[in-house]
Order: C-alpha cells, then sequence, then structure tokens
C-alpha cells in the first residue's frame, strides 16, 4: 500500500478543476491506497461550509469530501497560516481536520510515497 498525498492550493469553483482533482483522490482511494490531504493557500477554500457553487453552475463537492471516509479517506490536514490567511478557524470547514504549521509541511511531503499536486 502506498502513502499517497494530495496537496490542494488552488480556490475552488474555478471550472471544473476541483470536481477532476476529487475523481483523482477516489480513484486512489477505491484502490486501497493511504490516501490524504493537505490544504494549502486557497485550497482551504474547498472545504469552507456554507458554500453554494451551484449558483455558479459547478457541483456541490462538500458532498463529495464527506463521502470521502467511506472510502477510508480520513486523513485532512490544514496549514494553520493558511486558515489565518483567510479568517478561518477549523470549526468553519465542513469536516474535523488536523492543523500543521507551514514548517511541518516538509516532513510530511518527506514521509509520503507519492505527493500529487492537485492543484
Amino acid at each position: 500500500m502506498k502513502k499517497i498525498l494530495f496537496v490542494l492550493e488552488k480556490p475552488p469553483f474555478q471550472g471544473i478543476k476541483l470536481q477532476e482533482n476529487l475523481d483523482m483522490i477516489l480513484t486512489a482511494a477505491v484502490f486501497d491506497q493511504q490516501v490524504a490531504l493537505l490544504f494549502l493557500g486557497g485550497g482551504v477554500l474547498s472545504i469552507k461550509s456554507g458554500q453554494n457553487p451551484t449558483d455558479l453552475g459547478l457541483k456541490d463537492t462538500a458532498a463529495i469530501f464527506k463521502a470521502l471516509e467511506i472510502y477510508d479517506v480520513k486523513d485532512f490536514y490544514v496549514e494553520v497560516e493558511s486558515l489565518q490567511a483567510f479568517g478561518l478557524k477549523p470549526g468553519d470547514l465542513i469536516f474535523p481536520v488536523q492543523e500543521i504549521y507551514r514548517k511541518d509541511v516538509n516532513a510530511m511531503i518527506v514521509e509520503s510515497d507519492v505527493v500529487l499536486s492537485a492543484g
């Protein structure tokens, strides 16, 4: 089993990019890989509560993120500094996350077998 880290750094709702990334994440999880997600920068906005992307003609990805647990994806990390930059707290997100400081991100990347920048 490989330890795969998906790094989501881009803000959501810029076309179908987030949906495509979620498809990659689900595919990895279906093949019994150990999948973790790390939200950095604008990527933290992907899991902010209370958004309604259907107003923009896009799918509501919150339901897909919440369903990841069914696929045994339970390791969600958010960079503390990114949360702070957007004035968010862990309670503002759609599911529980583990906070990680910027200084510790590199160690997380090194510990992973595969790192994919999911944009």
